[in-house]
């Protein structure tokens, strides 16, 4: 696989304001980019950059959203809601959001099946803990986080999952998994859909790494032999630094 896909995720930064100001100065940086760019903002901004982005080569993603489709989930947004103003992708699971609020296997799977019920391409997280990694647990936690993620799928739905593997103790801390370590992680998480699924399903689903992702070692990053690109979080802020990664030397 030779085009990359590489999503920012922006976390909860940016105005609606600030996202337009940001996008207004990032398309014109990577309007010859082939690979695939996503941007992942806060829900307030999703509308204004779906609108932003027509007929460019950026597509917008959600962050989260709920499961179900409508209810008294106070706070929450449905895959519907994303669907119907443009949204193409949301991040399910993120390591935030399973330390944070709670998310679990569980509820990933769901997000996950009401995602392509909905036509919405899912991001799916998974990834070790610092002390995890220290007791060996690595390849443990990242293919059974995948397994359940992924359970009850069809082939064809698991084609065209996105899966991120986020080492936790990478992720905003500045140290970043080396590229052979991301590479072999990368390999582990596509051996075990291979074993569910087939080696003709693994070789199609798109595996990238996220964890301090920045210019300095994109390039390193994305010539591995597994790794098919990357989710950018604090590195995704900036237009310049993120056009750098997504213009990265192939």
């Amino acid at each position: 696989m030779n085009k990359k896909v590489i999503a920012g995720n922006w976390k909860m930064n940016k105005t609606p304001v600030e996202a337009i100001e940001y996008m207004n100065n990032f398309i014109p940086l990577v309007k010859d980019s082939k690979e695939d760019i996503i941007i992942c903002a806060p829900y307030i901004d999703l509308a204004f950059l779906v609108e932003l982005t027509k007929n460019t080569n950026i597509k917008i993603g959600a962050q989260n959203m709920h499961y179900e489709e409508t209810g008294a989930y106070t706070g929450e947004v449905s895959a519907k809601m994303l669907k119907a103003i443009g949204v193409e992708y949301v991040i399910i699971g993120h390591s935030e959001r399973r330390q944070y609020y709670n998310e679990t296997d569980e509820s990933v799977n769901k997000k996950v099946k009401t995602a392509f019920e909905n036509e919405l391409c899912p991001i799916v997280c998974v990834g070790e803990t610092l002390s995890e990694r220290e007791d060996g647990k690595t390849e443990q936690i990242i293919t059974n986080q995948t397994r359940k993620a992924l359970d009850g799928l069809g082939k064809e739905q698991v084609e065209n999952v996105i899966i991120a593997y986020e080492p936790i103790w990478a992720i905003g801390t500045g140290k970043t998994a080396t590229a052979e370590d991301a590479n072999n992680s990368i390999i582990s998480i596509r051996k075990e859909i291979s074993k569910i699924y087939g080696q003709d399903v693994a070789n199609n689903v798109v595996i990238q790494y996220g964890g301090s992702v920045k210019s300095t070692n994109a390039n390193e990053l994305f010539n591995c032999s597994d790794i098919n690109g990357g989710l950018v979080g604090g590195a995704s802020l900036k237009p310049d630094e993120f056009s750098k990664i997504v213009n990265y030397k192939g």
